[in-house]
Order: C-alpha cells, then structure tokens, then sequence
C-alpha cells in the first residue's frame, strides 16, 4: 500500500484554501506504490494527486523533483504537473508532512505490455533524457554502486534464508561490479525507476510517466538497462528478446547510443538488477510481515542478474538486430 499517514477532510479543506484548486468534492487514497502516500483528490474544478512525502523522502530533494516535473512538461513530456499555490509555492505541509498538489494524468499502466509498448516506452524515456539536459538544477543517485554496498552489509547476514549460497553470490557480483563499473559515459538526468507501474498508456499510446522521486543525474545508459529489466521479462523469468529489440530501438530512433554505451549495457543491465534485488531483499529480510510496505520478492530479481552475468554480446539483448 501507498497510504503510511492518514489525513482528514478538515486537512484536506484547510490545504485547499492555499490553492486556487476548487472546493474539495472527495477524496481516496492510492493503494499503489512504495514510498509515499498518495490520495486522489476531486475538486469542483479538476482531479488532482496530493502526495505526503515520507521518511524515506528528503525533504531537500523535492525542489528538485518538483522542478525536474515542471521543468519536463515545458519541454514536450507528458508528465504530471505540480499545482502552485496562491503565493507561489509548490510545497505544502499536511498532517506534519510535506506535500505537494499534481495534476491528474489520464491513463492507465500496463500489466502486460507488448512489443510496441516497450518501443513506446524506449522512445519516451530517449525523449525524457533530451528534455532534462538544459535542467538547471542536479542531484547525485543517492542508490550507486557504493550505497549497494552499504545496503548489502545490512542484509548479507540472512542472505541464505532467502536462498542458500546467495550472499556468497552477492559477494562477487558486487567485487565484480567495482571493478568493471564503466566511467566516462553520457550523463544527465535519469528517471531510475521506469517500472510499468510509471508509465501510463491511454488507446494505445503513452500518455505520461509519472514518479520521478528517484531521478538522479547518471550514466544515461544505465536508465535503457534498468528499463529491460522492468519490461523486457515474462513472469516464468525469460528475456523476451522481441521486446528488448523494440525497447532499445524506441530509444535510438529518439537518441542514438554511442558504440561504448553498448558495449557497457550487459554490465550496467546486471548492476540495474542487483541494484534492485538489494532493496528488495533489505525490506524482505527487515520489514515485519502485516506492515504497510508492499514486500517484493527479491529472487525475481537475483534470476535476472544471473541471467545478464551469463551474457557475452549486447546482441543478446536485441540492439542491432532489425
């Protein structure tokens, strides 16, 4: 679930007044999601997302956020657009929480996206990273290879309940990543979280990406490689090469990889997935059962980082092929 603080209609209504936003009709919250709570809000003018940002959330990233999104929607991407209020902020506070006002983006996310999607979905992420590059403000990724590390000695002591021999695993995967991690590639704002459940579609076509609270500047290619991971895989755990083909051809029909970009995916796609599998685990292994937090197995994802580990060619995962 994504409802952690809950809020009353006396809040609601007192929040409101700081915008021109139209009197409150009624309100939901949003089940779906991980980190922050989200209610969906109908006004006498429009519908609207309010978003509490929780504990996980620094509160000194969201001009960041926030920006990026205004930022993104001047410049041709479909995204969700923070309401202002009347003095001019985009930040309020609610039930002792930061919070900010979104407009309601129509569509819907896909629970088995085809081919064509994902083509949709490489030229939508190629878009994003073109928009963002005259954005003036930046902010580090707060999960790099570093804070995998970090994240891993938290819960490498119970590693082997999840599967046996997995933390030996872990251990090399993570040695292996420090030493062949690529430097010197394309950088610029990153969405880093490109799941289906961030995208919306609407009669077929994308009509917006939303969730922007983990967009970072970072290596550009590492995006396309978090995005095969979240797209490109059945449920039984096989890569579908026709949707990774239609995925990375998407995104260079919008922006071209340079040759180095590609050799680096295999590397960069097993990262994506470790990265992953870590804080899945990390919640798998600390957060107690019955809590609020949506938990995600993490061996989906330790299969997918052994399935990029035994790659030789980024071939393997469709670029180049017609």
């Amino acid at each position: 679930m994504a409802v952690y603080t809950d809020i009353s209609e006396i809040e609601l209504e007192a929040l409101l007044g700081d915008y021109d936003a139209g009197e409150l009709l009624s309100y939901k919250g949003i089940a779906e999601g991980s980190e922050n709570s989200n209610y969906l809000l109908h006004t006498s003018k429009a519908a609207f997302i309010l978003t509490l940002y929780e504990r996980r959330v620094d509160k000194a990233d969201l001009p960041f956020f926030l920006g990026l999104m205004e930022h993104l929607a001047q410049n041709g991407v479909s995204c969700p657009l923070p309401v202002r209020r009347r003095d001019g902020a985009v930040i309020s506070e609610i039930a002792g929480r930061p919070a900010a006002l979104i407009t309601f983006l129509e569509g819907m996310w896909l629970r088995r996206p085809t081919p064509q999607h994902c083509r949709q979905v490489g030229r939508a992420i190629a878009g994003l990273h073109l928009a963002a590059r005259d954005f003036p403000l930046s902010r580090p990724n707060a999960l790099t290879l570093e804070d995998w590390r970090a994240l891993w000695d938290k819960a490498a002591p119970r590693a082997d309940e999840v599967e046996p021999g997995l933390s030996d695993e872990v251990e090399a995967d993570l040695a292996a990543l420090g030493h062949d991690w690529p430097r010197g590639l394309p950088t610029g704002i990153i969405h880093a979280d490109l799941f289906p459940d961030n995208v919306f579609f609407l009669g077929g076509e994308v009509s917006g990406i939303i969730d922007f609270y983990f967009a970072c500047n970072d290596l550009l290619v590492y995006d396309v490689a978090t995005c095969l991971n979240a797209w490109c895989f059945e449920k039984d755990g096989s890569y579908n090469l026709t949707k990774g083909t239609a995925l990375l051809a998407g995104y260079q029909e919008i922006r071209p990889l340079e040759p180095r970009e590609i050799e680096a995916l295999p590397l960069l796609a097993r990262g994506a997935a470790l990265r992953f599998m870590l804080t899945r685990l990390y919640d798998w292994l600390t957060i107690p059962d019955g809590a609020l937090v949506n938990k995600r197995d993490p061996m989906e994802y330790v299969r997918r980082v052994r399935f990029h580990r035994q790659i030789t060619s980024p071939s393997e995962y469709g670029i180049g092929i017609t």
